[in-house]
């Protein structure tokens, strides 16, 4: 009898082998594997690195795939390396040796030390205990970071080469938004535009406000370098970013899955087949 492959350390892949839609997701924030070189590494304890987790993002796209999307879900943690960051967004503070010359980019997100390993984090300051080699962070990269981006690459190719068109979900978590007036418990990143046809957006609004639920766009999240590698909608690649509201789906400590689970997993769902629908309206609309 055939043995199942052993699943890549980098990710595991949910649903049926074959583009059945042409719906891809990824979920690059909710990985638990934190190695133990990794944790020697820092001089921060677990419970403190876990606070930079999309805690259990994973579980929300559990019904999306029963009907039929593909998602590509990373098993190692955000502290070991981020994976919606440009490999070149690195802390210099953090290096043991001295870059070579445009070997790195300076960005907000690297400014504010979560690059992609990040370098401080607000439940501790300092990650590191140490400076780190460019061949650890070559290790990482090439262990966990590059399989992740090519796997979500190779769906999304799937889906162009089944259907003609492919749509992304970066699936990511959020504390809850505060401040005047109505509080939107979902965000839509579309990279102000960049990375995916406004018709997208729109059947995704739509979705979330049908179903009650406040929804903002681009602000504060736009987008990130998942957005920016893989959504050319020129080539038919369409990415959007969308960040839910952590008290929808976990308990009150935000450590466990909470009783809202059920209904935030339908609300992925949702989104999705309106996702999936929009795909066959301009299918049918091109013909």
């Amino acid at each position: 009898m055939a043995t199942k492959p052993p699943e890549p350390l980098a990710y595991s892949r949910l649903g049926q082998v074959d583009a059945r839609t042409p719906l891809v997701i990824a979920v690059p924030h909710a990985g638990q594997l934190y190695p133990d070189d990794m944790l020697a590494a820092a001089r921060l304890p677990r419970a403190a690195l876990e606070t930079i987790e999309d805690r259990h993002a994973d579980l929300l796209v559990a019904d999306a795939v029963r009907d039929g999307a593909v998602a590509i879900v990373a098993r190692m943690a955000r502290a070991y390396v981020d994976l919606n960051r440009d490999e070149r967004e690195i802390d210099p503070t953090i290096l043991a040796e001295r870059p070579p010359a445009g070997a790195l980019i300076a960005t907000a997100k690297v400014s504010g030390g979560l690059g992609v390993l990040p370098s401080r984090i607000a439940a501790g300051g300092a990650v590191w205990r140490r400076p780190l080699t460019f061949t650890e962070i070559e290790t990482r990269l090439a262990l966990a970071y590059r399989p992740y981006h090519d796997a979500v690459a190779a769906a999304l190719d799937a889906a162009v080469a089944r259907h003609g068109v492919a749509v992304l979900i970066d699936c990511h978590s959020m504390p809850s938004i505060g401040g005047p007036g109505p509080r939107p418990r979902v965000v839509i990143g579309d990279q102000h535009g960049r990375s995916s046809d406004a018709r997208y957006v729109a059947a995704v609004i739509q979705t979330v406000r049908r179903a009650g639920v406040g929804v903002a766009r681009n602000h504060p999240y736009a987008g990130g370098h998942t957005l920016d590698r893989h959504g050319r909608p020129e080539a038919g690649r369409h990415a959007l970013q969308i960040e839910l509201d952590r008290a929808l789906y976990l308990d009150a400590a935000h450590r466990a899955p909470g009783p809202g689970l059920a209904v935030a997993r339908r609300l992925i769902a949702a989104i999705a087949a309106a996702l999936i629908a929009e795909t066959d309206a301009q299918a049918i609309a091109a013909e």
